[in-house]
């Protein structure tokens, strides 16, 4: 079987799953009586090996792709899609060493978010549609990374949009879930138009769809107008991978199932963001000014973000503002020109995050809360879940870039580029963007290190009765956890052979950065394990309202009531009022502010919502008082002159030649007076 052949199978088995899964996935209720209805719930037997065989049969083409590619000259083949008349549309392949290895990590990690649901949501009458749905994802996410033309990623680029919106509004019982698919998509969206507008500028300046053909065209005659299309794809990235200012979805879309959660930050839709300005690197780079807005936003995110995971009470939320932190980094590494070393951390932040994820759903089940403040007064958390204590420690240690663990390599990559650029040694790239995202890339580092250490303390060093016990964790969801443990410690080796398989750039870390980068990582974790012991006393003295469902509960059913139940204990979905909780005290003030997320959805709601919903409030008005008005009186004026006409016709003889006498005689009058003033 050829490389392009192996390729174009990777997408389509999952999609040809998807859709056998839609199809005959539903369980038939008709046949079943009231009380057997629980027992029909349970998914057909065909579900789950339809729900992970495509997907496992993907991952392995992903890794037969890689092994063909290798670091030779890019695959790029095409076949004319269809005539428009203007620009063509084909259906292209592009494989190079970027894509090669980013479809395995799309692959590795979409197999083991398969395999880990068929545990998590074992009882859930709705998980062959969300099986199908899952691999429908990983279909259009591997499109994005295979195709050689941008009409068809952009195909790829909405699906997954469309997959988002059901995945995490998968709990559509529970109001969090229903606004939050709500809000993902239509902040992706709000992003999404200047970004197919940008796409077309692109074509139209370039004269083609193709991104071979667009980056031959930018390399050899350059862009008319380089910042306008670069700032409006910019849009569409910001909005896919969450970075300021529409990174607000992300949080809120913790509300939907943990293996969603993993798919979507470690493998799919955020990382298509940070992959398609990689592939389109040079359209960016052709705009000096479009590179520092890059690295603006790249900063803003990254230190914004991490402030805010310090502050978050729910464990998936501290886990979702990392991820849009170290979505950060990449688009940072990108700002200074360094996709090698974008990529690099998108590969190692994949492996680690969804690690971390997938580990944070044994935690919840296993504690029956998703709440830190009330892991922290619980006793023997890392006894009863050894597999996930141990693989979320070292997931932690190479988040917080911890030498020799994947995340340090990664992160040093991205610091020495930036470090590279700062002092001038980057041929194009402003110094300006250099420092802005060296010393954000620090300062970032810093406080990583703090709210890792922060989760990992209140999580597995709390203290008090232990929650209810859950049983022995699925042996599905357990194994899962040591297969992603295996890159988290060694990806980083691979920083010596990677180079040849994107740009050529060395990916080795620099001495000045490691230094910097690994102590102020050490000072944040020391510092917050300071805080922690002074306030860990507190714990004990101040309860607070545990929430911990049924012993019995299965994990999808605990995390969903873990999401129910969060509000009303401890008063918002993000914050908990914890004088114990270390992150209050080292951000003093900040804390309430970051907490609610530095209160964007606020300002978004008074500079958008509502005027948008007081406009809408102005036409119902002048639909209903305006024009209905109108539209009601010429029907009324008519309906008036009919009814006094009608009641002139009475049916009476009489009546009728009484009038016309009447006429009559009115008439004759009138003519005598004419007559008589004329002739005066």
């Amino acid at each position: 079987m050829t490389l392009t052949t192996t390729a174009v199978l990777a997408p389509l088995l999952p999609f040809l799953g998807a859709v056998v899964g839609l199809l005959l996935g539903r369980p038939s209720l008709s046949r079943h009586r009231p009380d057997e209805l629980r027992t029909a719930f349970h998914a057909p037997g065909f579900v789950r090996p339809l729900a992970v065989l495509p997907t496992l049969a993907a991952a392995v083409l992903t890794v037969a792709v890689a092994v063909g590619q290798g670091g030779g000259p890019a695959t790029d083949v095409a076949t004319r899609l269809t005539p428009t008349g203007s620009l063509p549309v084909d259906l292209a392949l592009h494989v190079d060493g970027f894509a090669a290895l980013i479809g395995v990590l799309v692959g590795v990690v979409a197999t083991c978010v398969q395999i880990y649901s068929t545990a998590y949501l074992r009882d859930d009458p709705r998980y062959p549609s969300y099986a199908a749905l899952v691999s429908l994802f990983t279909s259009a996410m591997l499109l994005v990374v295979y195709t050689g033309d941008l009409m068809v990623l952009l195909v790829g680029w909405e699906v997954m949009g469309i997959c988002s919106y059901f995945l995490v509004g998968h709990y559509w019982e529970t109001e969090a879930a229903r606004a939050a698919s709500l809000k993902a998509f239509l902040v992706t969206k709000l992003g999404d138009v200047p970004f197919l507008f940008g796409i077309f500028a692109l074509a139209a300046d370039a004269g083609t769809f193709r991104i071979t053909g667009i980056l031959g065209h930018v390399a050899r005659d350059g862009l008319h107008h380089p910042t306008l299309i670069a700032l409006l794809l910019l849009a569409g990235v910001a909005g896919k991978s969450a970075q300021f200012p529409l990174h607000t979805w992300l949080p809120d879309a913790m509300a939907g199932p943990t293996p969603v959660s993993a798919l979507i930050h470690a493998a799919t839709m955020v990382a298509a963001g940070v992959y398609v300005v990689a592939r389109l690197l040079p359209v960016f780079a052709a705009s000096a000014a479009a590179l520092v807005v890059l690295a603006v936003m790249a900063a803003v995110t990254m230190v914004g973000s991490a402030l805010a995971a310090l502050a978050q009470d729910d464990i998936k939320r501290v886990l979702a503002y990392s991820t849009v932190g170290q979505l950060g980094y990449m688009t940072g590494a990108l700002a200074v020109g360094d996709r090698g070393a974008a990529v690099f951390h998108l590969l190692s932040h994949g492996a680690f995050k969804a690690l971390l994820f997938l580990g944070a759903g044994v935690i919840i089940h296993a504690a029956g809360t998703n709440s830190l403040a009330a892991m922290s007064r619980m006793g023997g958390l890392a006894r009863r879940i050894p597999d996930a204590f141990w693989t979320v420690t070292v997931a932690l240690l190479a988040l917080a870039a911890i030498p020799p663990f994947a995340g340090f390599f990664s992160k040093e990559a991205v610091l020495g580029a930036a470090e590279h650029a700062a002092t001038g040694h980057a041929v194009g790239i402003p110094g300006a963007a250099g420092w802005t995202v060296l010393v954000s890339g620090l300062l970032t580092a810093l406080l990583t290190a703090a709210y890792a250490t922060r989760l990992w303390l209140l999580t597995f060093r709390g203290t008090g009765p232990e929650a209810p016990d859950h049983g022995p964790q699925p042996r599905a969801m357990t194994a899962v956890l040591w297969v992603l443990f295996l890159p988290t410690v060694g990806f980083g080796l691979t920083a010596t052979f990677l180079p040849a398989w994107f740009d050529g750039r060395s990916l080795t870390p620099t001495l000045t950065t490691s230094v910097l980068g690994t102590g102020v990582a050490l000072v944040g974790g020391l510092i917050t394990y300071a805080a922690w012991r002074h306030t860990s006393a507190l714990a004990t003295r101040t309860p607070l309202g545990v929430v911990a469902v049924a012993e019995d509960a299965t994990p999808a059913l605990a995390e969903e009531l873990a999401i129910v139940t969060h509000p009303p204990a401890y008063g918002d979905a993000a914050g908990a009022p914890d004088p114990a909780d270390p992150g209050r005290l080292l951000l003093g003030p900040l804390h309430r502010h970051a907490a609610a997320g530095f209160h964007l959805d606020a300002v978004y709601s008074a500079l958008f919502v509502r005027p948008v919903r007081a406009a809408a409030e102005l036409v119902r008005f002048l639909d209903r008082a305006v024009v209905d008005t109108y539209v009601s009186g010429a029907g009324t004026a008519p309906r008036w002159l009919g009814a006094a006409v009608r009641r002139a016709q009475t049916g009476n003889v009489q009546t009728y030649l009484g009038a016309l006498l009447a006429g009559a005689l009115v008439l004759g009058v009138a003519a005598v007076l004419v007559a008589t003033g004329t002739g005066a």
